[in-house]
């Protein structure tokens, strides 16, 4: 249980806050700027940018320490008598979290590219209105802050090459790529069946008039409930058209879209046979935890009494030192290259590798106590593991962007960590 307390604390602490410092860019906006780092080791003004997916890792790791409140509560309630099925019902939580979140890691992609797909069509509404207002010079909005109706029908005209009062898809995709969606990886053809799709309301796949101003109206509706009714100083337009389309870029920008010529992923070639695998790799991994549990175990106490090394040390630093190299390693590495794509990536495995410590090797150490029937003894470990998780998953489930002071409050959790767990076990007197 040192260890993988020990794993999980070095984790989301040193190894966390070493990323934030070797992947550190220039802060603008509140964003980081991929591969720019004039700024040096400014306190506020660097720092690092992730999508939203990696927030939700991050969730997900701050919910995955259930079942150690489950399995802690008789202890917490000084009762003796339920403490076994309390380890019992953990087991059965963790492992429920456990299929949920590979069920979850599998779908993602799928979710990710619809959340994607939503939002360049969101992005492509908020760029074609402010097209329009500007091809309107101010007047697409009447003084009420209402569509003008009028002025809707003139900028048809403009669209309508052929004058047959229809718009085409060959007209409406000349209209899309005049206005040069250089913020977004656009699919023109996409999009103009996803336009077509929300004005063409006769499914005759041409877009009349009367439809054009109604799916327009729609578009303006929607930017004003989204964007807010502000008016501009000095002027008699409003600007929650541009205030929807900013909100929408930054949108676009969390969830990570931008094209990576370094980070291409490649489609996989036989996809169930992947899962297949992956799935026999975890029980593999579930076995050999299971067991080399009691001789890991075994080999520690007898290299402290040979070294006359506490054993604290040796399961809290030494060990999870020794099993988070390489992880570490290859985390400061992918996070030196200074891009959101990688950093988001970095995090989101640091977060994975918590949660996974908190679902499936806690699960074959729950499986090993309520089997050989041992005593759940282990109140300073489980509350070092739900302050460093909540800490760390609160402050990383609402923020995408970290400044490097930032990584302060992860190396102060460490050796915070360390002396709570010493002074409980070894003053105290909890395990």
């Amino acid at each position: 249980m040192g260890l993988l307390a020990g794993s999980t604390v070095m984790l989301i602490t040193v190894i966390w806050g070493s990323c934030v410092v070797v992947g550190r860019c220039d802060l603008r906006d509140s964003l980081a700027i991929d591969g720019t780092n004039i700024k040096g080791f400014h306190l506020t003004e660097t720092g690092v940018s992730t999508d939203i997916w990696t927030c939700y890792a991050a969730r997900i790791m701050a919910i995955s320490v259930v079942p150690f409140v489950i399995v802690q509560l008789p202890q917490a309630l000084s009762s003796t008598s339920g403490r076994h099925l309390a380890v019992l019902i953990a087991l059965i939580v963790s492992l429920s979290m456990l299929v949920s979140y590979c069920v979850y890691q599998i779908f993602q992609p799928w979710i990710q590219r619809r959340r994607l797909a939503f939002v360049k069509h969101k992005h492509v509404i908020s760029g074609i209105l402010r097209h329009l207002k500007k091809q309107a010079l101010g007047k697409l909005l009447t003084d009420a802050g209402e569509p003008n109706a009028e002025i809707i029908e003139k900028l048809f005209d403009t669209i309508d090459e052929n004058r047959d009062g229809n718009l085409s898809a060959s007209e409406l995709k000349a209209f899309i790529i005049g206005i040069r969606f250089e913020e977004i990886d656009l699919d023109s053809d996409d999009a103009v069946r996803k336009v077509m799709a929300d004005f063409d309301t006769s499914l005759d796949s041409r877009v009349q008039k009367m439809e054009f101003v109604e799916g327009i109206t729609k578009w303006i509706n929607r930017a004003k409930r989204t964007g807010g009714s502000y008016l501009e100083p000095n002027s008699e337009t409003f600007k929650f058209i541009d205030r929807f389309h900013e909100q929408t870029k930054r949108e676009h920008d969390l969830l990570g879209s931008e094209e990576q010529s370094d980070e291409t992923v490649e489609g996989v070639e036989d996809p169930r046979w992947t899962s297949f695998k992956a799935v026999l790799m975890l029980l593999l991994g579930t076995i050999i935890a299971a067991v080399f549990a009691d001789p890991l175990v075994d080999a520690v106490d007898d290299f402290s009494d040979a070294t006359s090394i506490p054993s604290f040390f040796i399961s809290f630093i030494a060990l999870p030192l020794a099993t988070n190299s390489s992880e570490a390693v290859s985390a400061i590495i992918f996070a030196s290259r200074k891009k959101k794509r990688t950093a988001s990536l970095t995090f989101s495995e640091l977060y994975g590798a918590v949660t996974m410590n908190n679902v499936l090797c806690l699960s074959v150490f729950l499986a090993l106590v309520y089997i050989r029937g041992l005593t759940w003894d282990f109140s300073s470990e489980v509350l070092v593991i739900l302050i460093v998780c909540i800490v760390m998953g609160a402050f990383a489930s609402f923020r995408s962007t970290f400044p490097l002071w930032t990584c302060f409050i992860a190396y102060i959790l460490y050796p915070f960590s360390l002396a709570l767990v010493y002074v409980l076990d070894y003053v105290f007197g909890w395990s």
